[in-house]
């Protein structure tokens, strides 16, 4: 039980909280039941959902060297992958029974076809770097945060589809595309043993730090537009406190990997890890508290 709860590394959803707090400090929580839909939301995507998808990555790949949230990870056993099917249906059958609506029931049942498809040898999306890569930043990001937003809302998902709403979503993805990598960069040699092309082993330790410049940059440059013509100035002040840190860890990071490539390790990527899911979330939450 203990190497199950392990590999569900639950600790892991604070990472992709700053998605679903950027919704929520979006979203019209004026609605009838606003603030149950959003505690229900929050649970099963983060308790469950989430969980189950990492559990079940971890069956499949059955790793030996350090993996997110876990430097040495237990053994596995079918017992890991019966509790991720487990916390997959268990989502789905709670989301109908209290109500949330069939969009977000068909969001919790396309997000875990996905991480099945990414993990699973049949498919193993894992193995396509560029796929693979594309469909993390996607899923994790911009499909997640739409979903949070309609479930809370209740709102028309065609309603969803114009600037101010898809801004939002495309800055999450942007976020993931940039850290998503970075969190491969040290397992380069576990992947190469198992045949995974991973997007990182495909552009390399450098090619890793420089797409996740890239995109932080795409990130801010999506932010700056966003909140100077739907938000407040005064959003961007905050968001410069709050990531000036992790910008800064990100740049020295790279320095040090320069000189000495094995910086490039599992203790880096999680500082790096812990220090954006800080900066993001204590971001949102600000955005979050001014909104309410």
């Amino acid at each position: 039980m203990r190497n199950i709860l392990l590999h569900l590394r639950i600790p892991f959803s604070v990472f992709l909280l700053p998605v679903f707090l950027f919704a929520l400090s979006q979203t019209n929580l004026s609605t009838n039941g606003a603030t149950g839909r959003t505690w229900w939301a929050f649970a099963l995507i983060h308790l469950l959902l989430y969980p189950a998808s990492n559990a079940y990555n971890s069956y499949y790949d059955k790793d030996e060297g350090s993996i997110g949230m876990l430097e040495v990870p237990p053994p596995v056993s079918i017992g890991l992958l019966a509790t991720a099917w487990a916390l997959d249906i268990a989502a789905i059958i709670v989301a109908w029974w209290v109500g949330l609506g069939t969009s977000f029931i068909l969001y919790l049942v396309i997000y875990g076809a996905i991480s099945k498809a990414y993990s699973h040898p049949a498919i193993r999306l894992k193995k396509y770097p560029l796929l693979s890569w594309l469909v993390v930043g996607l899923f994790q990001g911009a499909f997640t945060y739409m979903a949070t937003v309609q479930v809370i809302s209740q709102a028309e998902v065609s309603s969803l589809f114009s600037l101010k709403n898809l801004l939002p979503p495309l800055i999450c993805t942007s976020n993931l595309w940039a850290v998503y990598p970075l969190t491969q960069v040290y397992q380069h040699e576990e992947d190469a043993r198992r045949g995974d092309l991973t997007y990182s082993r495909m552009v390399g330790i450098e090619g890793t730090f420089l797409n996740a410049a890239i995109f932080f940059a795409l990130s801010f440059a999506g932010f700056l537009y966003y909140f100077l013509n739907f938000g407040s100035s005064n959003s961007l002040i905050a968001l410069t406190l709050c990531m000036g840190p992790v910008l800064g860890y990100f740049g020295y990071w790279w320095i040090m990997v320069r000189q000495n490539v094995a910086a490039a390790n599992f203790r880096h990527t999680m500082r790096m890890n812990v220090l954006a899911s800080l900066g993001l979330n204590l971001f949102f939450g600000i955005l979050c508290f001014s909104t309410f």
